[in-house]
């Protein structure tokens, strides 16, 4: 007897439907729709980032072989490859960024804390490169022959989840983008050397928002004061500093702090910047160790999602499929706040993409996997015995079999 729908059925009926029934009455996303609904475009975009599906026809095929366990999550045929293409081009990939966001909200209440005793909110910010095909997306030109986007991201260090995203096209720098993250007051924000701009660095100590760097090896500065370096520690040196470049003092007139840690597996020395002027070098040194989670989620959201191969060459499907996937990459961390069992998301990926359409308590199959379905109840009526041939058996009017074998013969 079922007493569960499948894994993929619990795993949808975590988005509100009424909140995404907003989202498309606001974006207009249905409009001049016929029977293929968003819903059902999102189920099947879902369906692609979950069972890495390669193509549009993976996507179709691989729903309409499920056809009988669809109903539990609301979709009541699979779409054809030209419907699913054609909303993928024409659908508003708005709709899913909002959807990302409204995933992101409820996925924070299940999120565990920073590793670090401060109380300030711990963000990364670095971006990724997509690379496309130009003469397949003429439309996102990087290179003379070569085409990219390229994926901002602000990353939380509270269960490390991505907390603001923004797709832009890849020859745009980096620094452009830094400008527009909401950053909160008292905030602080690991990043690479990728990231240096004296003016972002004023506009940021101005407004009370700390960051931790890399400082440039061209720097020109002065050492304005030196602190006692920590004993039995990485830590060189820990130096106030200001910049006596003309153009760099005019952008940014502040202070800094200056820290040199001593890399012993690499065997060299990294040198830090930062504004933040209370905390000790070693913690100062700990953040921008930590900033490397945030190469990991790049790591593994194109690894085990599909933001490498698109099933669409249009600006807007690229957008949907980005989208949706960094909504798959919030369902999976969530699982993971939820799990009892210290799951590496690689693992959890394979093993939900291997039973989606299993009818399994999804609760309990992520606190044990390996466990056994439970067994199918008794019947009431015992079955009747078998009889052999060779019995004895009386005769009626439909039984004209003979009653032994020697009367066969």
């Amino acid at each position: 007897m079922v007493r569960h729908a499948s894994l993929f059925s619990q795993l949808i009926s975590v988005f509100d439907r009424k909140k995404f029934c907003e989202l498309v009455y606001r974006h207009q996303a249905e409009r001049y729709a016929k029977g293929f609904s968003c819903w059902d475009h999102f189920v099947a975009m879902l369906f692609c980032q979950l069972a890495q599906a390669k193509s549009l026809r993976e996507i179709c095929g691989g729903l309409a072989c499920c056809l009988g366990k669809l109903r539990h999550i609301g979709m009541n045929t699979a779409p054809n490859k030209s419907t699913l293409s054609y909303a993928n081009a024409k659908r508003p990939w708005k709709m899913y960024r909002d959807l990302f966001y409204e995933t992101l909200s409820f996925c924070r209440l299940s999120a565990p804390g920073k590793k670090f005793r401060f109380k300030n909110k711990l963000l990364s910010l670095d971006s990724s490169t997509i690379s496309l095909c130009l003469s397949l997306f003429p439309w996102a030109k990087f290179r003379r022959t070569k085409g990219a986007v390229k994926l901002h991201l602000l990353l939380d260090h509270d269960g490390y989840l991505p907390t603001y995203a923004y797709i832009s096209n890849g020859s745009r720098h980096d620094v452009t983008f830094a400008r527009k993250f909401p950053l909160p007051a008292e905030s602080i924000v690991a990043m690479d050397r990728g990231y240096n701009d004296y003016s972002l660095f004023a506009s940021w100590t101005e407004n009370r928002i700390y960051f931790v760097t890399r400082l440039k090896e061209n720097a020109d500065y002065i050492v304005v004061s030196e602190a006692p370096v920590p004993k039995n520690r990485n830590i060189l040196a820990d130096q106030t500093i200001e910049f006596v470049g003309y153009y760099a003092r005019k952008k940014c007139p502040y202070r800094l702090r200056r820290v040199v840690v001593w890399d012993a597996e690499n065997e060299r020395q990294i040198v830090l910047l930062t504004n933040h002027m209370t905390f000790g070098a070693t913690t100062i040194s700990a953040i921008y160790k930590d900033r490397w989670q945030i190469e990991l989620f790049f790591k593994a959201l194109k690894q085990n999602l599909k933001v490498k191969t698109f099933v669409g060459t249009s600006e807007n499907a690229l957008y949907i499929q980005i989208w949706t996937a960094l909504i798959a990459m919030l369902l999976i961390k969530y699982l993971q706040f939820k799990s009892r069992l210290s799951w590496s998301l690689s693992n959890l990926v394979a093993l939900l993409r291997w039973n989606l359409f299993t009818y399994r308590n999804l609760w309990e199959w992520l606190d044990d996997p390996f466990q056994a379905p439970p067994p199918e109840p008794e019947s009431v009526q015992q079955p009747l015995p078998l009889r052999f041939l060779g019995q004895h058996m009386p005769r009626t009017k439909n039984n004209l079999r003979p009653q032994t074998l020697e009367n066969a013969v």
